[in-house]
């Protein structure tokens, strides 16, 4: 990053940006959990294998607070998991537009 022009980090800035606002309403935040469970009726198949499922949840932390868990229909486990790793991205995009803003203020260029 250090040997690119300043309007070349510009430019990338510029494109890390487009990125973020195309993702914006496509993040969220959390993990999945999956999980099987035992009915525990006589005969049933789950209580000599691992169990109903999967089941997914969504595991939300908040700072200070007991974790929160939503169940998590089967048809929205792929969407959900798209939107987790898109936050991911976002992250990853935050952090090469804070390297190129300091880089940037490093050679007291224009940001």
């Amino acid at each position: 990053m250090r040997n690119k022009p300043a309007s070349a980090l510009r430019r990338r800035r510029t494109l890390l940006a487009k990125k973020l606002f195309a993702l914006a309403p496509r993040i969220l935040r959390g993990s999945l959990l999956e999980r099987y469970k035992r009915c525990a009726k006589p005969g049933c198949k789950c209580a000599d294998g691992p169990g109903h499922g999967p089941k997914y949840y969504l595991s939300i932390t908040y700072p200070g607070r007991r974790p929160e868990h939503d169940y998590l229909p089967q048809a929205y486990h792929e969407q959900v998991s798209l939107y987790l790793q898109n936050l991911r991205a976002v992250r990853e995009f935050l952090e090469e537009i804070c390297s190129i803003n300091r880089e940037l203020l490093r050679r007291r260029e224009k940001l």
